[in-house]
């Protein structure tokens, strides 16, 4: 017999909740506890009725508000030379692309204009909204909330996946959406899903066994035979007796807590492999590294988030955008060299977004100053590649107080992508009907 001592209720709700903080917020609460057991080979998006066969959305976030003229150069503006003379990209340096008549790439971006020759990439030009906010954290809780009046406090992927619980039953995996990050971003956050957040996977694990054998001993008898239900319920009153808190209280714990178990088992597993192919050394290349990997581990995920920081370049910003363009497109062209490689390539489709651009002109420290609409890039087999709409005019009386005017809503690619990539009602998630983008190809369409 043992000679430590019983843990105590205290202890267990403790431990359990320490596990569950980890995932930034409790995985969904699921009636037949900790639902994703009954698929163990981890193939659920596939198996869902009336879900598009196992398609995947990467989501990649610039934070700080990417300078679109210096990302798609107007080389073929004299307005733009003139409101940049130290830092606008040389004529000569541009990276032209293929039928596009005086507009091309940043020097940087070469992986991604490989990936446009290739017809993997799509740059959609002038994406904005009305009115638009130039403060950070309110522009971008617009894009996360897909609300231009703030008035939603709920995330356009996270109300898309309380629109799948409703339409089976409330029944999809803990791991339906996996941010990769410190904290789970407001665009994930749903009524009633709670996406799974972890920056390190070796954090995203349960601590009791670390507190207590007995404890460890006693969550894998329930855990580990694949106790379910009233069953798993009857298995936890002797960990948390109904004489120390209302028995409800005892299930719901251990419901959580068993799904944030399974989730972590999952992903942690999947992060512990090698990639077929290399990546760079970059913070959004590791974080697209572990998503690749959970993608060949084929965890039931429909939505991955990944984000990259530094964008906000008011001072000295020729050296420090070329470097940060450099580093996202060489991260997405490694990732889809590792799809292609585990012959997945087919199945991702990757949308990424800053929450501005910049103003035009730049200013008196060699940058640029928070403006409005800039481009969107979407990546992946599906989608119609090249440059896609018109590139907003510089002329200063097409301008709105020296900033581009949008042409493009962000919300119509949001509905092309959740109506024609991920089968989920648009409308309902977005509030209204949007006019799709139209960047997938017809065949992509569900």
């Amino acid at each position: 017999m043992s000679n430590q001592p019983a843990f105590t209720r205290r202890q267990f709700l403790g431990t359990s909740l320490a596990m569950i903080s980890t995932a930034a917020a409790v995985p969904i609460f699921l009636d037949d506890s900790a639902w994703a057991m009954a698929d163990p080979d981890g193939r659920a998006p596939g198996n869902i009725p009336g879900t598009p066969d196992q398609r995947i959305l990467v989501v990649v976030q610039l934070t700080g508000g990417n300078d679109g003229l210096n990302t798609v150069v107007p080389f073929g503006m004299p307005e733009y030379y003139n409101s940049r003379p130290r830092m606008a990209i040389e004529e000569k340096q541009v990276l032209r692309i293929a039928g596009a008549d005086g507009v091309g790439l940043n020097p940087e971006l070469a992986p991604l204009k490989s990936m446009l020759d290739d017809g993997m990439a799509s740059i959609i030009q002038g994406v904005g909204y009305p009115n638009p906010n130039r403060s950070h954290f309110s522009s971008m809780d617009i894009w996360h909330t897909a609300d231009t009046n703030g008035g939603r406090g709920l995330g356009w992927l996270g109300r898309a996946m309380d629109e799948e619980l409703a339409t089976h039953d409330g029944k999809i995996p803990a791991t339906s959406c996996v941010c990769v990050g410190g904290e789970a971003p407001l665009a994930a956050a749903g009524m009633l899903y709670k996406p799974i957040s972890f920056e390190r996977s070796n954090l995203f694990r349960w601590v009791g066994r670390d507190l207590h054998p007995a404890l460890g001993a006693e969550y894998d008898r329930i855990n580990r035979a694949g106790v379910v239900g009233p069953a798993a319920e009857a298995a936890a009153r002797p960990l948390i007796s109904s004489a120390n808190g209302p028995a409800n209280q005892a299930a719901f714990v251990m419901r959580t807590a068993l799904d944030a178990q399974l989730a972590s088992d999952r992903i942690r597993g999947a992060l512990a492999g090698d990639p077929l192919t290399a990546f760079p050394d970059s913070p959004l290349a590791n974080q697209l590294k572990m998503v690749a990997k959970m993608i060949k581990a084929e965890l039931p995920t429909r939505v991955y988030y990944v984000s990259m920081g530094s964008f906000d370049t008011h001072a000295n910003q020729p050296n420090n955008h070329g470097r940060l363009l450099g580093q996202f497109s060489a991260a997405v062209q490694a990732f889809y060299a590792e799809l292609k490689a585990m012959g997945q390539r087919s199945r991702v489709l990757t949308l990424a977004f800053s929450e501005f651009g910049r103003r035009v002109e730049q200013n008196a420290s060699n940058g640029t100053d928070h403006g409005t609409a800039g481009p969107v890039f979407m990546f992946g087999d599906m989608i119609r590649p090249g440059l896609l709409g018109e590139h907003p005019s510089l002329k200063a009386d097409r301008l709105d107080k020296g900033d581009l005017v949008f042409n493009a809503d962000f919300r119509s690619i949001y509905a092309d992508v959740l109506d024609g990539w991920m089968k989920i009602n648009s409308a309902k998630v977005l509030g209204q009907a949007f006019p799709r983008a139209q960047v997938l190809k017809t065949k992509a369409r569900v």
